[in-house]
């Protein structure tokens, strides 16, 4: 006899449940308990988060040069100076949530649905929020450590091919029907995640990830387009137009 398939909810975090990213509050905190040199953060990214806090930089290209600053500040830092702002985020940052997001898991929960993360922000933060919010499963990108210290190696899943592989890992592990399931994602890294289920949610979409959505025809027929600023959540469909600035 056929085990009954189960129904999924695959969350990204960045941007879709944490209002920001996990990865640069990591950063800011081992910068502020004077772990790693604030140049590495100067040099590296203070221009482009100013222009990104103007609009005039890509939320995406920012994020990259934060990554590539951030695994430079690390490489070779012991594991005990990652855990200890680990716990300091965890502590002090991890209800910086969006209101919509963190509803809709507790609404999964009740449903008996698998909650499962999916983000490109290191596995050590994943797991922690994770952990958090109950979640079933929580998979990040892999910062490899070596005698307690980080190599500087990073196994990524930040981009839509690495979120697709581990799809398709978990659907035949845990029988995981598709096309009850649900996805939440906000950036282009999120599309195959989006395109797979039977019921997508961009949150706060990103200008390509909508571009993306509104390019297919099968997903922009079933993708909720949700939206969340101040005290108001927009449901609306991807024929919403995108405004030329």
């Amino acid at each position: 006899m056929n085990k009954k398939k189960k129904i999924a909810a695959f969350f990204d975090i960045d941007g879709t449940l944490y209002r920001d990213s996990l990865m640069t509050e990591h950063f800011k905190k081992l910068i502020k308990y004077e772990v790693v040199d604030e140049r590495y953060w100067i040099n590296g990214v203070k221009d482009t988060y100013i222009n990104w806090d103007k609009r005039f930089e890509d939320y995406d290209n920012y994020l990259f040069e934060v990554s590539e600053a951030y695994v430079q500040a690390i490489t070779g830092l012991h594991k005990k100076y990652i855990d200890f702002a680990t716990e300091q985020v965890m502590k002090l940052k991890a209800d910086r949530v969006y209101k919509f997001t963190r509803n809709i898991i507790e609404q999964h929960k009740k449903d008996e649905h698998l909650i499962i993360f999916i983000s490109g922000s290191p596995d050590y933060l994943v797991e922690a929020m994770g952990k958090k919010h109950h979640a079933f499963f929580a998979v990040g990108s892999k910062y490899i450590i070596k005698d307690n210290k980080f190599t500087g190696e990073v196994i990524p899943m930040w981009d839509a091919d690495s979120k697709n592989a581990m799809i398709d890992k978990l659907v035949k592990e845990y029988n995981i029907d598709l096309e009850k399931s649900f996805a939440y994602g906000d950036t282009n890294g999120d599309y195959n995640m989006l395109r797979r289920v039977g019921n997508p949610v961009a949150m706060n979409p990103s200008r390509e990830l909508l571009s993306k959505i509104k390019d297919n025809k099968e997903l922009s027929k079933k993708a909720t387009i949700l939206i969340e600023r101040k005290d108001v959540i927009y449901k609306t469909h991807a024929d919403i137009e995108i405004v030329e600035v």
